[in-house]
């Protein structure tokens, strides 16, 4: 049973009958989807017990929901988010060609100055990194699709191969030419154990560690592997490939099980300049500790990119290692985690648990 108030039964009934009123402007968050609406949103309404309201949008994204996707919550309460989100498309659709912010603010109708704050505050990168990540990702398209490097940077919009050479740190993790071959001259050493939460695979380049994840089989997580790396030469951890990637396997294992730390490995992170910012922060933040997504968008420099975050931390591939399951909802409750909210409480009972036996 939930506390409720006079106002919380009005807008419950208000939500029942999918009607608004004017003079008491809300929205509703479901925690059991993550997601948060209109009071009339035609989606099924969802039992009261699972329900939270607040009362500007800024709110329900603080506290970790998602806008929906049928009533768009965020467009109603805020036009100007509408239109930055319309200007993110514009510049996905355009990624290919030369987008100078004056011609991108002329878009929105607004002063450069203007439109570079608000897409910055929307979305946690300037719109010149925006278009960076998405050329890239239409460089990435390209490679996979047969085209040779040379193609594909200028389909992409580089101009010239040695401009996409500058971006292969933050975005490819390993060459173009290994890219488009699906990772091939690239060698992937990766072995799975058994953990208290279940099998669990590790996979290395010479860079470091690129792929923690855990699966229900040995079998499955491989199958991942491989699509992530279709041409890559997978190497299991054994004679040929035992070390280092057995001793990391093990220290990681018995972390898991409460009898170590979490092991300090080299990282090959592979993600948008955003994701990575996330991602570092999140390295700092001290086991057993929490925060909430709108406090990871707050210690990148981006408050109001709480769903950017959120998003980050959900594309995250190296599990424990990148701990994003110190990541909660603004009112505390667990959210959502990739590999399950099982793992996530199991995760972070463990870290309470060593941080009091400390």
């Amino acid at each position: 049973m939930i506390d409720s108030t006079p106002q919380d039964d009005g807008r419950w009934a208000r939500v029942q009958a999918r009607a608004a009123d004017a003079a008491d402007p809300f929205f509703y968050g479901v925690v059991t989807t993550g997601i948060f609406c209109q009071s009339t949103c035609p989606s099924r309404t969802p039992l009261r017990e699972n329900v939270r309201f607040f009362d500007t949008v800024s709110a329900a994204a603080g506290a970790g929901f998602r806008p929906c996707r049928r009533c768009h919550p965020q467009s109603t309460a805020n036009p100007g988010a509408s239109l930055m989100a319309d200007m993110a498309r514009y510049i996905r659709d355009h990624a290919d060609q030369s987008l100078p912010l004056s011609h991108l603010a002329d878009e929105a109708g607004m002063s450069p100055f203007h439109f570079q704050r608000r897409f910055k505050a929307e979305f946690g990168v300037s719109p010149r990194d925006y278009q960076a990540a998405e050329r890239l990702s239409l460089f990435k398209r390209r490679l996979r699709d047969g085209e040779n490097v040379l193609e594909a940077s200028l389909d992409a919009g580089f101009g010239s191969t040695s401009r996409i050479y500058e971006q292969v740190d933050g975005g490819l993790g390993m060459t173009p030419r290994a890219y488009r071959a699906g990772g091939a001259g690239e060698t992937i050493v990766h072995a799975v154990r058994e953990t208290v939460l279940g099998p669990l695979m590790m996979a290395a380049t010479d860079r470091g560690v690129c792929f923690v994840q855990f699966g229900e089989t040995a079998a499955a997580l491989r199958a991942q592997l491989a699509a992530e790396f279709p041409r890559a030469r997978l190497l299991p951890a054994g004679p040929e490939a035992a070390q280092p990637l057995d001793d990391w396997m093990a220290a990681l294992a018995d972390h898991l099980a409460g009898s170590a730390p979490r092991p300090d490995l080299p990282l090959d992170l592979r993600g948008t300049a955003f994701q990575i910012k996330v991602w570092r922060f999140l390295l700092s933040v001290k086991p057993g500790d929490v925060v909430s997504y709108g406090e990871v968008a707050e210690a990148i420099a981006a408050p109001r990119a709480v769903r950017a975050a959120a998003s980050a931390c959900g594309a995250n591939r190296l599990a424990v290692l990148v701990p994003c399951h110190r990541v909660l909802r603004g009112d505390g409750s667990l959210g959502g985690y990739r590999w399950g909210p099982e793992r996530k409480r199991a995760l972070l009972d463990a870290e309470r648990r060593q941080r009091a036996a400390a």
